[in-house]
């Protein structure tokens, strides 16, 4: 009797006083962001991470094609994120892939001002009570001759590891997560996993597309997957609200 009593306490508690509802904010470049239905099949990973969880949980992706730390808070994107960001919320930071351009002098961020940014962003959430979560860039496609993938990041990677470590925050390796993915497929076979089309494959894109750094959907797909994982292995208050498994 006393065993069903306490069954019963639990689950009438668990009824009173479901998950409060939160907002995971997602601040970053292109391999993150929602695409155009003109770009299909090119997809941001954040596009099938937000059917990973239950109603308890909205997705905010305000990730945009081709901005770094530095134009994401010039262009005033980061200013109704931090508006609206709530207590108990959390804020993923996934930037590098534009800060690295040297080429590109409207985007880039030097390694000096790319940790000042992030600390910036990391430093914003925390005064909100939000939870960071910092996330390395996402590799890109290039082996070696003889098979190996090659490290696309690993300067602005270990800022962003820097960063993680000395703010006491949540760190997402996605950039070695997804290295090891690419290994795994191989190098021609993790084309499959990235906007390689032939001429005339896709209405989109009748000239074609050779692309290594952009994902299609099972790209983006298995990228999120890596990024659940993780979740699912340090940050337990959102584990408790995924609804689906990761595809093996």
């Amino acid at each position: 009797m006393k065993k069903a009593f306490a069954l019963l306490s639990i689950t009438l508690i668990s009824f009173i006083n479901p998950p409060g509802k939160i907002t995971i904010w997602m601040i970053g470049d292109s391999t993150m962001s929602i695409k155009e239905t003109k770009a299909y099949p090119e997809t941001g990973w954040g596009m099938p991470f937000v059917y990973f969880f239950d109603s308890s949980v909205t997705i905010e992706n305000r990730a945009k094609n081709g901005r770094s730390t530095k134009t994401f808070i010039e262009e005033k994107l980061w200013q109704p994120v931090n508006d609206n960001m709530k207590e108990g919320d959390y804020l993923f930071i996934q930037f590098g892939h534009n800060d690295e351009v040297k080429e590109k002098v409207d985007r880039y961020s030097s390694p000096e001002d790319f940790k000042k940014y992030l600390e910036f962003y990391v430093s914003n959430a925390k005064n909100k009570k939000v939870i960071p979560v910092l996330i390395t860039p996402v590799s890109r496609r290039n082996f070696d001759n003889e098979g190996n993938i090659k490290e696309t990041h690993l300067m602005y990677s270990d800022v962003v590891r820097t960063v993680a470590k000395e703010q006491n925050t949540i760190l997402i390796d996605l950039d070695e997560k997804s290295r090891a993915l690419l290994q795994k497929f191989g190098d021609q076979n993790s084309k499959l996993l990235f906007m390689q089309l032939d001429s005339l494959e896709h209405p989109n894109y009748p000239t074609g597309r050779k692309d290594n750094t952009h994902f299609n959907e099972l790209g983006a797909r298995k990228i999120a997957e890596l990024v659940l994982e993780e979740i699912r292995a340090r940050i337990p208050d959102l584990a408790n609200r995924i609804v689906v498994r990761s595809v093996k």
